[in-house]
């Protein structure tokens, strides 16, 4: 299967998820570009976490791991694709 780049965007609204974030992100650390990850403090005073990963793999493996993000309370997941090129 052809590779892809993505960027996923995710929104952590329940910080006790994190640990459970990081343990999945770790088992697809082969594929990951790279992470950033931001807290923010809303004015409102819930606590949030905006988390972006850059990943080139397989669509199949993209679509896996943003699922299993989705699936965790409190997080939402959204993927933006890019195909390659072949030549």
């Amino acid at each position: 299967m052809e590779n892809r780049i993505a960027l996923i965007g995710i929104i952590v609204s329940d910080m006790s998820q994190t640990g459970k974030i990081n343990t999945i992100l770790s088992g697809y650390q082969q594929y990951i570009l790279g992470r950033m990850g931001l807290p923010h403090q809303h004015h409102n005073g819930e606590e949030l976490a905006i988390i972006s990963i850059a990943i080139e793999a397989p669509g199949d493996v993209i679509s896996s791991l943003s699922g299993k993000l989705g699936m965790l309370e409190g997080i939402t997941s959204k993927v933006i694709y890019h195909t390659l090129k072949t030549h």
